[in-house]
């Protein structure tokens, strides 16, 4: 017990660390913190525009029999349903968050669909709040950034399409022996996602059908 604890420290004379101090909130998290409900910018949509808002978050993917492990963030357009963009790697980091927004990127090019000013909706893990992640999204690309302020009921969204999605892809994803197996898999379920799988919501269409039919251009391949 702690008295057996505090003899041995006392016998071997240890300092007994007593009190943390937690970590100073960065920069970001202390303008959350001061924009309150204000950091959430769906909460004023009274409707949501086509293309206006995408959501984002990363998953963890269960592969080689469940004995490795992997995560997956995808981007999911609110309107069409489309995945924009998505990557796959061994950590939920930044560089795995800006592979996926770059691929995005290009289905924006490919689609013709202009994002400047689009609202990029995630919660508040350490990655969406780190300067790499909103000073690329916010001073280079010029897209807004909303956080989900109580957890996964504030992005149903995005935890409605990765339950899904990963419910859809179980055995698939754990018949996969490696990394590079794991990310072929995912890039085709991703495919049948976008250009196959029916949606009720969309007058059971695929997203790329979807939007093939509802924006006024000629649609070119896509290349995500």
């Amino acid at each position: 017990n702690h008295k057996v604890v505090q003899r041995l420290h006392r016998l071997w004379e240890l300092a007994l660390l007593r009190t943390t101090r937690a970590p100073r909130p960065s920069a970001i998290r202390q303008i959350i913190k001061v924009a309150n409900g204000k950091a959430n910018l769906l909460l004023d949509l009274e409707t949501i525009e086509r293309f206006q808002v995408a959501y984002t978050d990363f998953t963890e993917l269960r592969y080689a029999d469940g004995c490795e492990k992997a995560y997956l963030m995808p981007i999911i357009d609110h309107t069409s349903k489309l995945v924009y963009g998505w990557a796959v790697g061994e950590s939920a980091n930044t560089t795995l968050a800006l592979t996926a927004w770059q691929k995005a990127k290009q289905a924006f090019v490919d689609l013709q669909i202009p994002y400047h000013g689009m609202i990029i909706h995630h919660d508040q893990d350490s990655v969406y709040t780190s300067y790499d992640w909103t000073g690329r999204l916010l001073l280079k690309d010029k897209v807004r950034i909303s956080y989900a302020l109580g957890g996964a009921k504030d992005n149903p969204e995005m935890e409605a399409f990765i339950s899904r999605f990963k419910s859809e892809g179980h055995s698939l994803f754990l018949d996969a022996k490696t990394l590079d197996e794991l990310a072929i898999v995912v890039d085709q379920r991703m495919h049948f996602h976008n250009e196959e799988r029916l949606h009720s919501s969309l007058g059971y269409r695929a997203p790329l059908k979807f939007i093939q039919q509802v924006v006024p251009i000629s649609v070119p391949e896509m290349h995500i």
